[in-house]
């Protein structure tokens, strides 16, 4: 009886050595990107509508030189899983694998933007009011708070907005506003801004570096 029950005891040490090892082992690394790879996605995906290094293309479509790429690489994720709709990205990004998201976000984010401004000097007061400060009486938080004082975002969550297109940040807000967009925290406080606010937010943004 001995034997069966050395036996069962160094079974059982050799388990729970396994797994104290296996809990104080640390997590695998994530897969690093590859700008190359990257690029080359861009040349033959992305550049048309967003240019070759992502800066200042149409209005219409957002400037993503210097974006954060984990927020990058979670909008093409959010776009093939239908959780962000639009049927052009919806198209592009379902043909992207995960290694492909990270990879094209990663070079996208290694460029810089250029420069914007702010275009309505009528209106620059009342959107620093509302970028710096908020609108106190809606409940509307400053935009700096999560985005930071110049626009520089944080990754992920909130990305980078400052001299991003005018025309951009305000549909995002009018989509976020009537629910057409929902895959961010911004649908509560956009729904209490008017469109006044709305554009003249969107324009001081255009002017932020």
């Amino acid at each position: 009886m001995k034997k069966p029950l050395r036996l069962i005891a160094l079974l059982l040490t050799a388990a729970a050595t396994q797994a104290t090892m296996a809990a104080g082992a640390p997590a695998a690394a994530a897969p690093k990107a590859d700008l190359a790879k990257g690029q080359a996605i861009s040349t033959q995906v992305c550049a048309a509508c967003h240019s070759a290094d992502g800066s200042r293309g149409s209005p219409a479509n957002p400037i993503i030189a210097g974006q954060h790429p984990e927020y990058l690489a979670k909008q093409l994720a959010d776009f093939k899983e239908g959780k962000r709709k639009s049927a052009v990205m919806q198209g592009f990004a379902g043909a992207l694998s995960a290694d492909d998201m990270r990879n094209v976000a990663a070079f996208y984010g290694s460029k810089t933007a250029k420069p914007g401004a702010a275009k309505n000097k009528d209106t620059v007061a009342l959107g620093q009011a509302i970028y710096r400060g908020g609108i106190a009486a809606r409940g509307v938080p400053a935009c700096a708070a999560c985005h930071s004082p110049n626009g520089a975002g944080l990754p992920v969550q909130f990305p980078r907005v400052g001299g991003q297109h005018a025309d951009y940040t305000e549909a995002q807000l009018n989509a976020f506003r009537s629910g057409a967009r929902v895959n961010a925290q911004m649908s509560a406080i956009a729904a209490k801004m008017n469109d006044k606010e709305i554009k003249a937010v969107s324009d001081y943004i255009a002017g932020l570096n």
